[in-house]
Formats: structure tokens, C-alpha cells, sequence
């Protein structure tokens, strides 16, 4: 039972209930969390490459390409060879994928509200300072 009580098990258990709350509430997007915030990132940063993408969304270099396919796959983003750096593609979201985005990020913002909702609005603050300094880490 002392493993129980560790902060490794917590922070295990709270990714459990994200990805469920996340499951639940973007289901008809058929996205994973990490496709989401991708597209979000590169919607964001039209022509953005993907060693750019892997950086700002803190995701292994070596899986990136994986996303970016299946999103490409599915018409949300469009991959252009880059004019100045003829190895890198520069990526742009599709009217497809920023519609996606624009229907489903009130959901998102569900599943964050859903995640902190035991929570008041001051220790939301502090949890919120704390993991950041535990993954800035």
C-alpha cells in the first residue's frame, strides 16, 4: 500500500481521468489529446515545421511524424516542402482541421473544467504553479 500513497501513482491515476474526461467529451472528434493540441499548435504557427511542433508541445521528435501523419491522413493539415530548407515541411492547418478545432474547443475547455472542478479557484492556481514547475523540471 505505500505505493499507493506515492505522488508517481497520483499523477498516474490523474492522467487516467484526463484521458477519460478527454475520451468522453471529444469523442465524435476521433483525435487523441496529443493530435488536439498538435493541430492546435500548428493552427497557431502556420508553416511551423515539426522539430518546431515536438519542442512546443514537449513531444518525442521520433513520434512526431506519426501525428503529423494521421492528421495529414485525415485533412486537417497540409505539409508543404519548405522553400529555404528543401528537407523540412512546413505545415499549415486545412478549413478542415481549423473547423475541427473551432467546434471542439469548448470541449476541451470541458475536460479541463471537469479535471479541476474539486478544486477552488486559488488551489487551482497553486496546482497549476506546482506541475509546472514539476515538468519544467
Amino acid at each position: 500500500e505505500r505505493f499507493l500513497q506515492m505522488p508517481g501513482h497520483f499523477i498516474r491515476r490523474a492522467q487516467q481521468v484526463s484521458s477519460a474526461y478527454f475520451a468522453e467529451e471529444l469523442s465524435e472528434s476521433e483525435l487523441t489529446s496529443v493530435q488536439m493540441v498538435a493541430l492546435a499548435v500548428i493552427a497557431d504557427n502556420p508553416g511551423i515545421d515539426a522539430t518546431r511542433l515536438s519542442e512546443i508541445i514537449d513531444f518525442d521528435r521520433a513520434t512526431i511524424g506519426g501525428v503529423v501523419d494521421r492528421l495529414e491522413r485525415k485533412g486537417l493539415i497540409q505539409r508543404i516542402v519548405n522553400k529555404q530548407d528543401k528537407r523540412s515541411k512546413a505545415m499549415h492547418a486545412t478549413a478542415a482541421g481549423k473547423a475541427l478545432l473551432e467546434v471542439n474547443m469548448s470541449r476541451v475547455e470541458r475536460v479541463q473544467e471537469r479535471l479541476l472542478a474539486a478544486l477552488t479557484p486559488a488551489e487551482r492556481d497553486i496546482f497549476l504553479r506546482l506541475i509546472r514547475t514539476i515538468v519544467a523540471s
